[in-house]
């Protein structure tokens, strides 16, 4: 089913996720031609007939969406890209086991894929798609049949996008008080939006206590606006959790108390691996509180504390905790007020993470100072370092030596994020100098509004055209040229798609710091300005 795969991946590329419901339609039309072609399978199994291959396919593609769908919810800054690949995948997987199955049709001809079958991905029962809606009892007793059902060991539950009232979750009580001890992996994320507090804190109360001394390895409260009062309304549920390896608190309003409440609530951390905190009012004292789930998390491989309003003080106990991580992969820290002195603090833990791929510091007001001891570190560290974002820090040519020195050594990089800095023409040219040699699985870079003029922009499209699978150039937001635009433009024009929009882009723009002499003299002076910045070496010895 590759064929399938890639077709629907390139059908998609414009608008990666959601699928448009013609998308979804024409999935659906191309399994249902899949599984009615003859083919050694059939051969060996049987041929569907159109009528079961449609039913089948319609199937299909609902259960194959839905856990696309899921996936993509947890990573809500994405552009959907695996999404979409989890779609195709889980699509042809199901088709695979449709066709092996071969032909099965009921005693009055109609189509069937026993509960068993639909059960069959990771036994995932999933309330979530279609529109987010407010449920009634009767709706929740209609919704929440198939688990009473026999037959079925669902693992794994999710309510997430379906509003609960205090009637239905009357309704939902004993369900998941008969199944809570065979479950692993639950996510109650935005199953109470649009509720008044009180009910709100009532609907949580009910599902804590009714999953209390189940065993998850996966948890989701996430936008919820939960609070300390939501926080400690979940408590029996959290207080019996000691095996999680996955929590998720996502854009919850976790301010200090509720932090506080969160790391006095979970007994054991010992074997978390995934903690998010995305999106909440953590501050720096709730940054001391989170500190300290993580100093308990060893086995730690995805943090994210992104956009919860953590300055200095929390940035520093944060990087004191992540010291003691060293199988951190993941690290999410963007758009907060770390300043200088936590950069330098999360620098010095930076020596320990070893298998760290991916590194988000963007809008942490790092400062020269700030960045270059974490582009010192990086480079001491994280060889098979594929994803590395530093934009919005203030970082002028000065600090880009140092980070020019770290990209160089990490060769697996896959994406360069150093947008919204103050590069100009001396950092632009730093950083291309830097990816020039190897760098073969490099498909993004990101310099957007940086202050390049035609010298940098030229050497840095020179750079990255002829790498294989490069994908996309920002240079956006310059002070690039009209010759020069037209020039990197005729770079790219046998590779379409690869260089960015310039729609931001300000030829007469005016770079206050540096105005001599020079800036009256036209473009032969860019010339000459890209003539000498060529000279500029890399120092590998810092």
């Amino acid at each position: 089913m590759d064929s399938l795969s890639k077709d629907f991946q390139r059908r998609t590329s414009v608008k990666l996720w959601p699928p448009s419901q013609s998308t979804r339609l024409m999935l659906v039309e191309r399994m249902t031609k899949n599984l009615t072609t003859p083919s050694i399978i059939s051969r060996k199994y049987g041929l569907l007939s159109k009528e079961e291959a449609a039913e089948d396919s319609k199937k299909i593609e609902e259960l194959a969406f839905a856990a696309a769908n899921q996936h993509y919810e947890k990573e809500p800054d994405g552009d959907g890209s695996s999404a979409v690949q989890m779609y195709a995948k889980e699509s042809s997987r199901l088709m695979m086991e449709v066709l092996q199955r071969g032909p099965r049709v009921s005693e009055d001809g109609e189509v069937t894929i026993t509960k068993q079958d639909a059960a069959a991905p990771g036994s995932v029962f999933d309330i979530s798609g279609g529109p987010r809606a407010f449920i009634t009892a009767e709706e929740a007793e209609e919704l929440l049949k198939p688990l009473k059902e026999s037959g079925i060991s669902y693992t794994k539950i999710c309510f997430s996008n379906r509003s609960f009232g205090l009637d239905a979750a009357k309704v939902a009580e004993p369900i998941l008080m008969s199944l809570k001890h065979q479950l692993t992996e639950v996510d109650l994320s935005d199953f109470v939006a649009g509720r008044p507090e009180p009910e709100a804190l009532d609907v949580m109360h009910i599902f804590s206590s009714a999953l209390e001394g189940s065993n998850l390895k996966y948890l989701d409260l996430s936008n919820n606006a939960l609070g300390e009062k939501g926080v400690r309304a979940f408590s029996a549920l959290l207080r019996s959790q000691t095996d999680l390896e996955k929590l998720y608190l996502i854009n919850d309003g976790i301010s200090e108390e509720a932090a506080r409440a969160v790391c006095e609530l979970i007994p054991s951390t010992e074997k978390l691996k995934v903690l998010h905190f995305h999106n909440n009012m953590t501050g720096d004292e709730g940054a001391v509180a989170i500190a300290e789930i993580v100093r308990r998390s060893n086995l730690l491989e995805d943090f994210r504390c992104s956009s919860t309003r953590v300055g200095s003080e929390g940035g520093i106990a944060l990087a004191k905790a992540l010291g003691s991580c060293s199988r951190l992969k993941k690290l999410d820290l963007r758009d907060n007020m770390f300043g200088v002195d936590a950069g330098i603090a999360l620098g010095k833990a930076l020596s320990a993470f070893a298998d760290l791929t991916e590194i988000y510091l963007s809008y942490l007001n790092l400062e020269d100072e700030g960045a270059e001891a974490l582009a010192k570190a990086l480079k001491e560290s994280a060889p098979s370092l594929e994803v590395l974002e530093m934009a919005g820090n203030d970082i002028t040519a000065k600090g880009a030596s140092s980070l020019a020195t770290c990209v160089a050594s990490k060769q697996f990089l896959t994406k360069l994020n150093i947008a919204e800095n103050e590069l100009k023409d001396e950092g632009a040219i730093l950083i291309a100098k830097a990816i020039e040699s190897g760098h073969g699985q490099l498909n993004e870079v990101d310099l957007s509004s940086n202050a390049i003029r035609r010298a940098g922009a030229r050497l840095l499209a020179q750079t990255v055209v002829g790498k294989p699978g490069f994908k996309l150039l920002n240079i956006d937001g310059n002070y690039i040229s009209d010759e020069g635009i037209d020039e990197v433009k005729d770079i790219f024009k046998n590779a379409p798609g690869v260089l960015g929009p310039l729609d931001e882009n300000d030829p007469e723009g005016e770079d206050f710091d540096e105005i001599d002499e020079a800036n009256e003299e036209g473009t032969d002076n860019e010339d000459e300005l890209e003539s000498r910045l060529k000279g500029l070496e890399i120092k590998h010895d810092e």
